[in-house]
């Protein structure tokens, strides 16, 4: 299954680094693009479900590193306000090989 690392740049500059195991994120983020924390944490939800989801769908049960990124972004977000910029970048065919 094709897997996909995406940076979380947040609004005082650090950067989270992401996993998921499904490109299916590109359909929820646009590289470079910066969005409302609101958006952003709302997108993030439906990417890691969709994500989770296809593994579930191929392997037999959902992909629990996928559930522990989204944990990671909740946690994170909750130091920032609501309509502060987040921004995303995508990087193509860099994860690991894992899955699950």
């Amino acid at each position: 299954m094709p897997e996909m690392l995406f940076d979380v740049r947040w609004p005082d500059g650090s950067v989270l680094r992401c996993y998921s195991p499904s490109t299916v994120i590109g359909t929820y983020f646009e590289t470079g693009t910066s969005y409302p924390l609101v958006d952003f944490l709302s997108r993030s939800r439906a990417a890691m479900r969709a994500a989770s989801e296809r593994v579930r769908e191929i392997y037999g049960a959902p992909c629990s590193r996928a559930a522990a990124t989204l944990r990671q972004i909740e946690t994170q977000a909750t130091t920032f306000a609501p309509d502060a910029l987040v921004a995303v970048d995508i990087h193509q065919n860099d994860a690991t090989q894992e899955t699950g």
